[in-house]
């Protein structure tokens, strides 16, 4: 065995485990953070801890395994409150602390509270790491439980303020990487071959069956198993928004995103479904427009991975439990094709092309300020084909899952789960996980204003990610329910919801990045080309119209 200090081995563990940059707060293991140098991972410094817990979701998301955040003691509440959106996401963060000493609790300690309860509801494993001799299994055991069955966050708190009681000593002990946890799904649970059978029966006989792709299938990476499905059976496809670009968005069996940030068309085609396919996807309020899109007494198949989300919310006539490509796999074998079922997928085609029709003037607007459907025109036109794409959650979500189009299965959209201001820092950790594909965040001036100092950081690692800014100058969302709650419009309800006119484009150059203004749509493709041509983080701030409101969810009578 080795002789080694705990930083060196905590090092040596993380680059086993391919981890090629770790997002933190000083200072904690900072004698790790020295040793990780050397070793050629990247150590981006945050100016806070929630941006330090968004970044590495955005790098799990991409590299399809854990990111890592770190802060020291008094930090690590705010670190704790950036894990929400991983957590609701399914994404493996390793979230890292230090905390006083025992000898220091009850006495007041400076900047000190409990820490594991704080960390409870958004990780799956909470652990203290007393000495440098745990540091081998319980660094293993993070990466073990983050990337099995659901992939969710994990927290190691280390002793010492920085964690230097426990990561400072010497340690004699080999560096052992278990590479099957390096990655996730790090195992394909295989269904039950009689059920798999039973739901190759059960679909045969729907007449208008439709599938709704969730996160699971983005984490299993079954999208190509969904599309194989959906064309050998006729079966049109929509999706939750952690599963957007699933199906290209212009294959003639995709019905769009549904639920709450949704096309009407796919909250439509599910509902006059007479059987709903769920794969990988908990059937939550968000997907299901709490749960009123399918209707409650519809008949479901469900697919997942874990067992307990089977049935929750819709009670499944057919229940599988497995990894969701595995499944579909078994499920593609087992299925006969059937006859073109005409009537259902014209009627699909019809209802997604009135949505087109509908929206069409809007997304060709020449309105300024700028319609927010036309930004989301000119980016689908332009996404390249390797491209990542985020979205931030509000109105930005609405906006990109309906008005953008996902066409190239090379692409990714990657969305936020609750946080609102999540977008920005996340594609900062997108862009370390993939350094060689384009990176566009689409935020609004409401959730840019949360991260925005992370412009600097940006700036001096060099990201050079773009950050689309539809800024309406306002919480624009939250409109109406001011407005009632005030009697009307007025300076009473303003001051709720209305900013300050900023020009993040000069905010952005003052701190080192590049800044575009645009307030004339026909700017916007070339400000996007001039963007992704840029050796330096970019913000293009596209100046939009405040009375531009998101069409609200579609639910039936």
């Amino acid at each position: 065995m080795a002789e080694m200090t705990g930083y060196r081995y905590i090092a040596e563990m993380l680059r086993g485990y391919g981890i090629r940059a770790v997002f933190h707060v000083p200072y904690v293991l900072d004698g790790a953070l020295v040793e990780m140098e050397k070793l050629g991972i990247r150590r981006i410094r945050c100016h806070s801890e929630k941006a330090a817990a968004y970044m590495a979701d955005g790098y799990a998301r991409v590299a399809r395994g854990p990111g890592i955040a770190m802060a020291q003691s008094v930090g690590a509440a705010n670190l704790a409150a950036g894990l929400q959106d991983a957590w609701l996401a399914c994404s493996p963060v390793i979230a890292v602390t230090g905390r006083w000493m025992p000898h220091y609790l009850y006495r007041q300690a400076y900047q000190e509270i409990d820490h594991r309860p704080l960390y409870d509801p958004v990780t799956k494993f909470n652990a203290y790491v007393d000495g440098a001799e745990q540091i081998p299994f319980l660094l293993r055991q993070a990466f073990r439980e983050a990337t099995t069955g659901a992939p969710r966050p994990v927290h190691l708190d280390f002793l010492g303020l920085s964690g230097d009681l426990a990561a400072g000593s010497k340690l004699d002990a080999d560096v052992t990487v278990e590479a099957a946890f390096a990655r996730y799904p790090a195992f394909r649970p295989e269904p039950e071959p009689g059920r798999v059978a039973e739901a190759a029966s059960r679909i045969a006989r729907a007449e208008r069956p439709v599938l709704v792709a969730g996160g699971g299938v983005t984490a299993s990476g079954a999208q190509a198993e969904v599309v194989r499905l959906a064309e050998k059976l006729s079966i049109p496809v929509a999706t939750s928004l952690n599963a957007k670009g699933t199906i290209p968005e212009n294959h003639p069996l995709s019905a769009g995103v549904v639920g709450t940030y949704s096309r009407k068309c796919a909250n439509e085609i599910v509902s006059e479904a007479d059987l709903v396919i769920f794969v990988g996807s908990h059937t939550g309020g968000q997907v299901s427009h709490f749960w009123q899109i399918p209707r409650q007494g519809t008949p479901v198949i469900q697919i997942d991975l874990d067992p307990a989300q089977i049935g929750r919310n819709y009670p499944a006539e057919v229940a599988i439990q497995g990894d969701a490509k595995a499944t579909l796999e078994r499920l593609i074998e087992a299925v006969a094709p059937v006859p073109e079922r005409t009537a259902w997928t014209e009627r699909v085609r019809a209802l997604v092309d009135r949505w087109r029709t509908e929206f069409d003037g809007l997304l060709r607007s020449d309105d300024v300020p700028i319609r927010p459907e036309r930004l989301c025109r000119e980016i689908t036109e332009f996404l390249p084909s390797d491209a990542i794409f985020l979205s931030d959650t509000g109105h930005a979500g609405m906006w990109t899952g309906a008005m953008i189009e996902i066409t190239n299965p090379s692409q990714t959209y990657l969305r936020c789960a609750g946080s609102l201001g999540w977008a920005f820092p996340a594609a900062l950790g997108a862009k370390c996980a993939a350094p060689d594909r384009t990176v566009i965040c689409f935020t609004g001036d409401g959730g840019f204003w949360y991260h925005l100092g992370e412009l600097e950081t940006a700036a001096r690692f060099g990201i050079n990610t773009v950050t689309v800014i539809n800024n309406n100058r306002s919480f624009n969302q939250c409109r109406d329910a001011f407005e009632d709650a005030s009697g009307g419009r007025g300076d009473g309800s303003d001051d709720l919801w209305v900013f300050e006119d900023v020009d993040f484009a000069g905010v952005a150059k003052s701190m080192g990045c590049k800044g575009i203004r645009v307030e004339d749509p026909d700017r916007i493709r070339s400000a996007l080309e001039e963007a992704v041509a840029a050796d330096r983080p970019v913000v293009i701030d596209v100046a939009t119209d405040i009375d531009a409101m998101a069409p609200k969810a579609y639910v039936p009578e």
